[in-house]
This record gives C-alpha cells, sequence and structure tokens, in this order.
C-alpha cells in the first residue's frame, strides 16, 4: 500500500515537474518578451489562417505604399527639375537680353539657349562677351529670381577655339569659392560661336534640399513598413512558440490518462480488498487515492477538451437529445460527487429535444455546475432550471456563491482566467471550464450570459433553440 501510494506521488511529481521544465525551456528561447505581452491575446484567438491572411494583406499593403510612395518621390523630383530649368532659363534670358542691350546685338531668333546636361547649360548671343560684365548681370538675375545655388561659367574664344574658365559663384561666400572643386573642363558646342556656358555642380543638393517634408515622410514610412515587418516576424515567431508549448502540454496531458488508469485500477483493487475494507485507516487513504485520482483525470480531460477545440478540424457530432432527461442524468451524477450542499434541478413540464453534441453538451453544464459549487462557501445550494421562451429553451444555473464583480463579469469566458478569491487558494482549477463552455457555446450557435453580485451569488443562462418538429 505504501509502495503504491509512493509509486502515485512520484508518477505525478516526475510528470509535473518535467512538464514545467520544459515549458520554462520554451519560454527561454521565446525571443523578445516584452512582444509576448503585447501579443498573447492574438496567439489564442487568431487561426493560424487567419494570420496568413494578415500576411499576405499586409505585404500587399506593404506593396502598395512602397509603389505609390516611389511614384510620388518621382513625380515629385519630375516637377522639382522642371520648376527649376524654367527658372535657369528665365535667369539666362535676362541675361542674354542684358548682355545684347550692353554690347547693342541683336540676340539670335532660335537656339537662344540650349541644355547640354541636367545641369549644363549654353546662351547663343552672337556678340563678343565681357567676362565681369556677364558675371554681374548673372549674379543679379540668379538673386532676382531666389535661386540660391553656386554656379560657374565659361566664354567660348574663337581664336584658340576654347571654352575660357570664367569663374565659380558661391551663393553661400565669396570666400569660400577658393576652396571650392572647379570642374577642369566644360564641354563645348561646336554648332555655336558667340556663347557662354553655365553648369550648377550642386542641382541634386539643391533639389533635396527643398523636398526635406517628402524625405521626412518617407523616412517615416520606410520606418512603419519595417516596423510591420518586425511584428509579423514577431508574431509568427511567438506563433510557432505558442504551437509548440501547445502541442507539449497536450502530448504531457495523453501521457498522463496511462497512468492515471493504472492509479484507478490499483486504487479499485484495493478498495475491494477484504483487509483494507476491516481497516478504517487504509480504508481512509485508499478513498484519497481514489479520489484525488478522480480529480486528477478531470483536470486532465479539460485540457484535452480545449486541446480539441484549438484543433482546425474540430467537428460537433450533433444529435437530437431530450434536454430534460440528459440534465436531470447529469444533476444525478454531479449529486454523487457532492459531501454537502444541496443540488436541485426544475425541469420543463413536457419533452423537448434540442440539436446538440450530447458528450459536449454534459461537460457543459457539468462545468457551469462544478463552477457554481466552487464558488459557494460553506454548503453550496445550487439550482439548475428550465424554461421556455417561443422557440428556444433557458438553460439556468443559480448559486448563492461569493458573486463577481462587474469588472471582472467581462473576463469570465478567457482562457487561463480566473476570479480572485483574495489571500484564499481553496478554489482549484486551470481557468479553462468557462472557456470551454463559450467556445462550445459558440459552436452551436448559442448564447452565453451571466448575471451576478458579489455577496449574493451568480446566475449564468445558456439559451438553446428547440429542435423544430416535422
Amino acid at each position: 500500500m505504501l509502495a503504491g501510494k509512493i509509486l502515485v506521488k512520484n508518477c505525478v511529481r516526475a510528470y509535473f515537474f518535467n512538464g514545467l521544465y520544459r515549458l520554462s525551456f520554451l519560454d527561454k528561447v521565446t525571443p523578445h518578451p516584452s512582444f509576448c505581452r503585447i501579443f498573447g491575446v492574438i496567439f489564442e484567438i487568431v487561426p493560424n489562417h487567419l494570420i496568413r491572411r494578415i500576411i499576405v494583406l499586409g505585404g500587399l499593403s506593404i506593396i502598395g505604399i512602397l509603389f505609390i510612395q516611389s511614384y510620388w518621390l518621382l513625380k515629385t523630383w519630375d516637377i522639382k527639375d522642371k520648376e527649376f530649368d524654367q527658372t535657369v532659363h528665365i535667369v539666362l534670358r535676362n541675361v542674354a537680353t542684358r548682355m545684347a542691350k550692353f554690347n547693342k546685338t541683336q540676340l539670335p531668333k532660335s537656339n537662344l539657349i540650349q541644355r547640354k546636361s541636367s545641369n549644363y547649360y549654353a546662351v547663343n548671343i552672337n556678340s563678343a562677351i565681357d567676362a565681369n560684365v556677364l558675371e554681374q548681370f548673372l549674379n543679379e538675375e540668379v538673386r532676382k529670381q531666389s535661386l540660391n545655388i553656386d554656379f560657374e561659367y565659361a566664354v567660348y574664344d574663337c581664336g584658340s577655339d576654347e571654352l575660357v574658365y570664367g569663374n565659380y559663384c558661391s551663393a553661400e561666400s565669396d570666400d569660400n569659392s577658393k576652396t571650392l572643386k572647379k570642374s577642369a573642363r566644360l564641354p563645348k558646342f561646336n554648332d555655336l560661336i558667340y556663347y557662354f556656358v553655365v553648369r550648377f555642380p550642386k542641382r541634386e543638393s539643391f533639389l533635396l534640399a527643398n523636398r526635406n517634408m517628402t524625405l521626412t515622410l518617407t523616412l517615416l514610412s520606410v520606418l512603419a513598413i519595417v516596423f510591420f515587418l518586425y511584428s509579423m516576424w514577431v508574431i509568427l515567431e511567438q506563433k510557432r512558440m505558442s504551437e509548440l508549448q501547445k502541442d507539449f502540454i497536450n502530448n504531457m496531458t495523453h501521457e498522463f490518462k496511462t497512468p492515471i488508469s493504472s492509479i484507478k485500477i490499483a486504487s479499485d483493487f484495493l478498495a475491494n480488498d477484504p483487509y483494507l475494507k476491516s481497516n478504517d485507516r487504509l480504508a481512509r487513504y485508499t478513498q484519497i487515492i481514489r479520489d484525488q485520482n478522480l480529480r486528477l483525470n478531470e483536470q486532465v480531460e479539460k485540457v484535452l477538451n480545449v486541446a480539441r477545440l484549438e484543433r482546425d478540424s474540430f467537428e460537433l457530432k450533433k444529435e437530437a437529445i431530450d434536454i430534460n432527461r440528459t440534465v436531470q442524468e447529469i444533476v444525478n451524477n454531479e449529486s454523487l460527487k457532492m459531501k454537502q450542499g444541496k443540488l436541485t434541478f426544475e425541469p420543463l413540464q413536457s419533452e423537448v429535444l434540442i440539436l446538440a453534441d450530447k458528450l459536449h453538451f454534459v461537460n457543459v453544464v457539468a462545468n457551469m455546475i462544478d463552477n457554481a459549487i466552487k464558488y459557494s462557501p460553506n454548503d453550496p445550494i445550487v439550482t439548475i432550471l428550465l424554461n421556455e421562451q417561443q422557440n428556444q429553451v433557458l438553460l439556468h444555473v443559480k448559486d448563492q456563491g461569493i458573486g463577481i464583480e462587474k469588472e471582472n463579469q467581462r473576463r469570465l469566458f478567457d482562457k487561463f482566467y480566473r476570479v480572485s478569491t483574495g489571500n484564499v487558494h481553496d478554489v482549484k482549477g486551470f481557468g479553462l471550464g468557462l472557456f470551454y463552455v463559450k467556445n462550445i457555446c459558440n459552436a452551436h450557435g448559442w448564447h452565453i450570459g451571466v448575471q451576478s453580485e458579489p455577496g449574493k451569488g451568480s446566475e449564468f443562462t445558456i439559451t438553446i433553440p428547440k429542435l423544430a418538429e416535422k
């Protein structure tokens, strides 16, 4: 007998502590623990196919954002480039007009200004050019147009057939022009005779400087995309770890079934032994083993039921059942477990059929009765009441227990949530009962509600459609 008790204790202890070690190991390998709190709800309530849809839609959104952002960046660049080109044309045309007036000549009718590259222009004026006068006119016209940009110019010399470099004019300070890098050689225009060229070496920087807001928004968009991708990676990683934990818990729970069955067989054998029956002390120990083994089996069944709920292949095997007879059987079974208190049942006046999975329906009602008993101090008084309302049956489970605070009622059906009982920890369980009840009701299309007041007890009500008569 003693050996049997030690064996039972060691089996449970080994499974329990091994499970805790394995779970703690999984927790340690989980990256970014702060994100676990943020995304913890996602892992429990969002199925895999919805996560895949979120990732696909998120990826398409990212592609769309990048496409639109790139389009507007290019579009804005083109607009700014055209504005820059128009402003430069105005500056050079005004300079050419003033040079023609200064030289008392006529400007050519066509090809006055030619653009060889994005930042390189030539102006044909058909007359000799004074470099000093040209530089003065260029500086004045650039300032008039508020074109705050560096430029350099050169004048074509017909005698040497070369461009004679004029000067590098800085928009910031004339003193800095000596240290600035000047172009070693500026290309010529073979179809022009009397002309000067102007180059804007910092054109790209000038255009970018006027686009600070656009670049800031682009940077924010990129940061948002990076954060989204990182969040998706964290969600997927946490989901994978959550699945590993679920698989481990389910496998471990299944493994519990073998020793539980062995303990049940051994305890039943011991309970029927004549010598143990005559020994009150040993008989009491045997009954403790049987009771605790039964309690452990109930907890294992709850975990297995929740595991079945979370599978994608979960299906209900609905059948027509007599709700009066079925609830009566449940009440009879639960009454046998009660050592004190009162459990009453008020059935319907006539037979009423409902369409339900009988196994899960029995588990739902048993869970609600079990909860009512656990949260009733002293001698629990629990009432199960059935009544009809048009085409529906209302199943009520009432108790006169400790009741539930208003702020706790909205979380009653959350997984692992348990109503606080203060410093008293005599209420056992994992917080899976009502989570299971809620999911089974949702799967059947039933509605479950709760009314409770602290100190006066609670009432859970399930609304179930009647089975239509043929």
